[in-house]
């Protein structure tokens, strides 16, 4: 159990460490559009080599199939619902007016604290999971890379809309409490679990980022850190997809 707890600590500590830094750190706009498009290739990578291809091998295409659709929906259902409570725009407003609303009043911040939530569960179940079989460094430096710039922008994002600084270092701190517990909970009562439920767990995390990808992290990082999120992209990927290949 103690290796659990560490490996959750070390994996959800990202969080803590991006969400304060943005919370005293008013970071450049065009740098946290940087780290946003790293974590985005980061996740692609980990997805398309790590979490859907382990789901369909454990329970096969329509399991994971399923967990992948029931992931985006759930992400899109909470990010709709986080909206309409940091921001209820008028609805003859014009698209880019909705825009401009959705950030300041801390739109961005709430939507990657519900990707890194959502998919954050599931994943950290599966490093839980991981331990066991004892293949779990790769998928450990994974989720630190991707955990840290989402909460960085987020914490930013927070603090742009008004929030005090001790208000997002406790969103932050809770969320880790969470995952943290999310890992311990993984290796003591899923490590013997149906590879079905495994598959369908994965696949979840999977359709969670894929939505946080299109909705929230890739259109940021367009925004904010052209021309240099597309280089960023790609290193993000390359160093994910070294990991899970060594």
């Amino acid at each position: 159990m103690r290796e659990a707890l560490v490996f959750g600590l070390i994996a959800s500590g990202a969080l803590v460490l991006g969400g304060t830094l943005g919370a005293f750190w008013h970071a450049p706009r065009h740098l946290t559009g940087i780290a946003l498009a790293f974590a985005s290739g980061t996740l692609i990578s980990a997805l398309c080599f790590e979490l859907f291809p382990e789901a369909v091998h454990l329970g096969g295409t329509t399991r994971a199939g399923i967990g992948l659709v029931a992931g985006a929906a759930t992400f899109v259902a909470a990010n709709t619902l986080l909206d309409k409570y940091v921001a209820q725009p008028e609805p003859d407003l014009q698209a880019d007016q909705r825009e401009v609303i959705h950030r300041a009043s801390g739109g961005t911040g709430f939507a990657l604290l519900a990707a890194v939530t959502l998919d954050g569960v599931p994943e950290n179940l599966a490093l839980g999971v991981s331990l066991v079989e004892g293949e779990s460094l790769v998928l450990l430096i994974a989720i630190f890379a991707a955990n840290l710039p989402e909460a960085l922008v987020g914490g930013v994002a927070m603090r742009e809309a008004g929030r005090s600084r001790a208000f997002v270092v406790t969103v932050w701190v809770i969320v880790t409490v969470l995952l943290t517990a999310a890992v311990v909970l993984g290796w003591a009562a899923l490590g013997g679990a149906a590879d079905g439920t495994l598959a369908v767990l994965l696949a979840f995390a999977g359709g969670a980022v894929l939505a946080s990808l299109a909705d929230t992290l890739m259109p940021e990082a367009f925004e904010q850190g052209r021309p240099w999120n597309a280089f960023a992209t790609v290193a993000g990927f390359f160093l994910s997809f070294v990991l899970a290949a060594s």
